[in-house]
């Protein structure tokens, strides 16, 4: 079950990075249920939040040839059928690193004979340079 995860794992990012809204929208279940904390802000979403989120983040930022920055962290078994990865997430916009990142909480289940996104806990708004500092950190271990 881990192999099949790790290959529709490679998809996914790859789908992120390429602002593929297709190859995201196949990944999200209809059951998808978020959560985003933003400083004291909180917010709650489903599916159709997250797909009209998706749509408008990749349409503005592939019109703007923005990068992705997508560094895994952690990738677990929860169960036999669930996963979760922890990644995080900035952007190169002009050819420089914003200044905040997004560090995703995400958990994968086994469902109808694929892998699907079922739920995700995001600390978005969080300093670059916890991001790359922690790049740093995780090196010199």
């Amino acid at each position: 079950m881990r192999e099949t995860f790790n290959q529709f794992y490679k998809e996914f990012i790859k789908s992120w990075s390429t602002f593929s809204i297709k190859g995201i929208e196949d990944v999200i279940s209809s059951k998808y249920t978020a959560r985003e904390i933003r400083g004291k802000d909180v917010y709650d979403f489903g599916y159709e939040e997250s797909i009209d989120g998706w749509n408008h983040a990749f349409k503005e930022l592939s019109e703007k040839q923005a990068t992705w920055i997508l560094k895994e962290d952690v990738i677990l078994t929860l169960k036999e059928d669930e996963v979760m990865a922890i990644l995080w997430e900035s952007l190169i916009i002009d050819d420089k690193p914003i200044e905040t990142a997004s560090l995703f909480f995400q958990t994968f289940r086994w469902e109808n004979d694929c892998w699907k996104l079922v739920r995700s806990y995001i600390e978005a708004g969080i300093s670059i340079e916890k991001m790359l500092s922690l790049e740093i950190t995780s090196k010199e271990r």
